[in-house]
């Protein structure tokens, strides 16, 4: 469909259509809209600003939120390309109003997986399968490169509760290969719900995850899992709590695989991140850097060191950033950004999004506008709420400017992704 736009540089089909529903002003169906959201979202705090109304009947009015677009269809329907909207690539109308209702029941429905009660039924269990799971586990690494959290957590999550059906037939070393492969696809399922933004299901998946681990007695895995928990927990800003697992994880260092010492030690200089500390934060990365090379196992689960181009300076350049060094953190992110594939969209968008910060926090607001113009495309088509986080992160560091055209420009920018209405 195309863009029903006026002569004069404005919406008029989203204008045309205000005014049949009785909202004279663009006051009145912000605040109707507003209204309209919250009665039909009840648990989900939905917001229209008279401003984002203005922007959505201008000659440049973006795309809202799969949530608002629910909301404008249930209020004057029409879905938002038939609204004058600029329709982003792979948009799909949700068939009701209800989608977003169907979407959070199947994600509660995908954590239950994790809780199969009951006895099963005994069955012949071939060594053979540890080898299928890992081969897959590794097409899902890939995949979540170009998908995102959503479409993936259901499959991975399928294949999570068959692996914990076939550990309780499972004897001997083939009980402990599915158990250990089985937390890798827990530990992947946890942070797909990170990338997701929903903090309560990636903890519900990590201490799976760690279940997994103790029962297999293994310290590699038992290590990996705490540093699963320090994850959750740098996202949760709480510092202290990241360096008490780290330290718990590298307890026993001499026992651990290098690839689990440079989890833990690179984690580990997120906590001091946050805790303000920068000569920890540089020690921790030089001593993961030191061991990197030595990293040469086969275990099936935390090879994004390997994996990853410039995984530690990554790591480093996002430490920095969180320190407020701006302009090493920028300098930092030229050199990741040189070296990560295009083909890792998602990384390269979350990436760019803490450069645009750097570049704020360096007094280069023009330099963050630029990035962020390219990370918001990427923001609204992955739907990565890391990425929104980020992004949200860098309207912050914009504030200096929020009066001056930079950051009105910034505000359009992202509106359509920063923005619930």
């Amino acid at each position: 469909m195309t863009r029903e736009t006026g002569t004069a540089g404005r919406n008029d089909a989203l204008r045309a259509a205000r005014l049949r529903r009785g909202w004279r002003t663009i006051d009145a169906a912000a605040n109707a809209l507003q209204a309209h959201g919250q009665q039909l979202l009840d648990d989900v705090q939905f917001t229209v600003s008279a401003r984002t109304w203005r922007r959505w009947e201008s000659d440049r009015p973006g795309w809202p939120s799969e949530e608002t677009a629910i909301v404008l269809h249930d209020a004057l329907d029409r879905w938002p390309e038939d609204l004058g909207f600029t329709v982003p690539p792979g948009w799909i109308r949700p068939e009701h109003h209800e989608e977003a209702d169907v979407r959070r029941r199947a994600l509660v429905s995908v954590t239950a997986a994790a809780l199969v009660a009951g006895p099963v039924a005994p069955q012949h269990v071939d060594p053979a399968l540890i080898d299928y799971f890992q081969q897959q586990l590794e097409g899902h690494y890939r995949a979540d490169m170009f998908l995102g959290p959503h479409d993936l957590i259901g499959t991975v999550a399928a294949q999570y509760q068959l692996i914990d059906k076939l550990v309780r037939s499972a004897k001997g070393e083939t009980r402990r290969g599915l158990l250990r492969v089985g937390a890798a696809y827990s530990a992947l399922v946890g942070w797909l719900y990170q990338d997701a933004g929903d903090m309560d299901g990636a903890s519900f998946w990590r201490g799976v995850t760690q279940e997994i681990a103790m029962r297999s007695r293994d310290p590699h895995l038992i290590g990996y899992s705490l540093v699963n928990q320090a994850q959750v927990r740098t996202d949760l800003g709480d510092g202290y709590a990241v360096i008490d697992l780290c330290e718990a994880a590298t307890e026993n260092a001499t026992r651990l695989a290098p690839k689990v010492r440079v989890m833990s030690l690179q984690q580990w200089a997120h906590g001091a991140s946050l805790t303000g500390d920068r000569t920890a934060v540089d020690g921790l990365i030089d001593q993961a850097t030191g061991l990197l090379s030595s990293v040469d196992d086969d275990l099936p689960w935390g090879n994004a060191c390997r994996r990853t181009p410039g995984y530690l300076e990554i790591q480093r350049a996002t430490c920095y950033g969180r320190l407020g060094l701006g302009a090493e953190a920028g300098a930092l992110w030229e050199q990741v950004l040189a070296i990560v594939p295009e083909t890792a969209r998602r990384d390269r968008g979350v990436y760019m999004a803490r450069q645009a910060t750097a570049a704020a926090t360096a007094q280069e607001p023009d330099h963050a506008l630029e990035i962020a113009r390219n990370v918001a495309t990427v923001a609204v088509e992955t739907r990565s709420a890391r990425m929104r986080r980020e992004l949200i992160t860098l309207e912050q560091a914009m504030r200096p400017w929020h009066d001056a055209p930079v950051g009105r420009d910034l505000a359009e920018v992202l509106a359509p992704v920063t923005e619930r209405g």
